[in-house]
């Protein structure tokens, strides 16, 4: 274990240099990150005052504040472009050089991205769930804040990175095939949006297909994390839902492995 932590830890200091290099980038993104969050928020409000009830779905308009933050912070918490990286790598040929490396191919990505991620979460974890406590209190009245919750919480993003990234390789493999994957790429991160619970609660549509796609992967990297901080999963329920998505991470992971020996197979890049 100590062996290849010394192998891959250079690949964590190499993704927190390029963040540092491109600060200026990683600003933009989290300023237009924050504007659809305030976008999104304005448009609820509007559906809110509209209506009649002060509940809609099990959520008050309170609690849908409180959803709005959480999805903003757990969706930086899970983000990964695995998929994207794959697929410009294979495009330009530069995967050939992360082939001819004694490493695992999907290792050095996970490694590479998490010192990504490290700054971004360091910068704005803290922050934002002390924000989304302030918020709960002062529109509740109720001071809601739970240790324990947010322990759950924190595994259950850990899980829903893992998903999401073993995902996002699996789907960057699709390169291998069609050669270029930015127009793919676009309408994967709608869908898997919108599955996810991230556009709107999915306990608003119907419940037919609630109950299916809680038992999709998406659900698992968004909806899941913050509706166990919100307390609206507890007990078996609860549990029910963590063994979920320790099977996806484990499905995906699988998955990954396999078609990764089946693409390299048939590997033909533009660059290279």
């Amino acid at each position: 274990m100590r062996r290849k932590l010394r192998i891959y830890l250079p690949f964590v200091n190499a993704g927190m240099q390029e963040v540092a290099t491109y600060r200026v980038n990683w600003i933009f993104f989290m300023l237009g990150e924050a504007l659809s969050c305030f976008v999104t928020y304005f448009i609820w409000s509007a559906v809110y005052r509209s209506g009649d009830e002060a509940s809609m779905n099990g959520f008050t308009f309170p609690q849908m504040i409180v959803y709005l933050v959480l999805m903003f912070l757990t969706g930086t918490i899970i983000a990964s472009d695995g998929a994207y990286v794959v697929g410009e790598e294979i495009r330009d040929g530069s995967i050939v050089m992360r082939m001819i490396k004694p490493v695992s191919y999907n290792a050095t990505f996970l490694f590479q991205e998490l010192g990504n991620k490290l700054p971004t979460e360091i910068a704005i974890a803290a922050p934002m769930i002390i924000a989304v406590e302030i918020i709960r209190t002062v529109m509740s009245g109720v001071f809601e804040f739970n240790a324990l919750r947010l322990l759950l919480y924190l595994f259950s993003c850990a899980m829903a990175y893992l998903i999401n990234f073993y995902f996002n390789i699996c789907f960057g493999f699709i390169a291998f095939v069609i050669k270029y994957l930015w127009g793919a790429n676009m309408m994967k991160n709608v869908i898997v949006g919108f599955l996810s619970g991230t556009v709107i609660p999915l306990s608003f549509l119907p419940t037919a297909l609630e109950k299916v796609l809680l038992f999709l992967p998406f659900s698992s990297l968004n909806y899941t994390p913050v509706m166990i901080y919100m307390g609206k999963y507890s007990g078996l329920e609860l549990c029910g839902y963590i063994c979920l998505q320790l099977f996806w991470v484990l499905f995906f992971f699988v998955l990954s492995k396999l078609l990764w020996k089946a693409s390299v197979k048939r590997l033909s890049s533009q660059g290279g």
